[in-house]
């Protein structure tokens, strides 16, 4: 790819990742406008709306897995799990919105973007893990629980507009329930 289509595609998924994580309904017209190209050149990156959604969404999935593999070499792993837990809240009203759009277009999630999601996963369990070890996180809070905890609270405090200091209430709140017992 030449470096002028490589710094179109940039932009327009930085574009997409702003305009789609504020509003499901935004339009590709919108995403070009954003981004300083014409139409014609989103849709010679992605030719469908749909492929656009899925680029953007497995681009904050790995973002997300690089997020938590960084934080892994953390020489406090229990500080370094509760960071990724409150940053994955934190930033999931536009990631939802993102692929609430996608579910909108009619489609699932393409390979890429499962891909990008198990490898999150993946990351998230080793942070609990490496938590775990060091008496941060209990023992019998196993990884299916606890992710179910971060979706929840992921969903909870988007469905309810939480502002940031009631989402860090709710945090400790669930963060005390993960809490070795004393």
């Amino acid at each position: 790819m030449r470096a002028d289509a490589r710094d179109n595609r940039a932009r327009i998924m930085t574009a997409a990742d702003d305009v789609f994580g504020r509003s499901p309904g935004a339009s590709t017209d919108d995403v070009a406008k954003l981004a300083g190209v014409g139409i014609a050149t989103v849709f010679r990156h992605f030719a469908t709306k749909t492929e656009l959604l899925e680029a953007v969404l497995t681009l904050r999935l790995e973002r997300l897995r690089d997020r938590a593999l960084d934080l892994a070499g953390s020489a406090d792993p229990g500080a370094a799990f509760y960071r990724f837990f409150t940053q994955v809240v934190s930033e999931s009203a536009s990631k939802l919105a993102i692929a609430e759009a996608l579910t909108a277009s009619g489609a699932a999630a393409g390979e890429e973007a499962r891909a990008a999601g198990r490898g999150m996963r993946e990351a998230f369990d080793g942070l609990l893990t490496a938590a775990q070890k060091a008496g941060a996180v209990r023992l019998d809070a196993h990884f299916p629980e606890v992710y179910a905890l971060l979706i929840g609270a992921s969903r909870g405090a988007t469905a309810a507009g939480l502002q940031p200091d009631v989402r860090d209430r709710m945090l400790a709140l669930v963060y005390d329930g993960l809490k070795p017992r004393t």
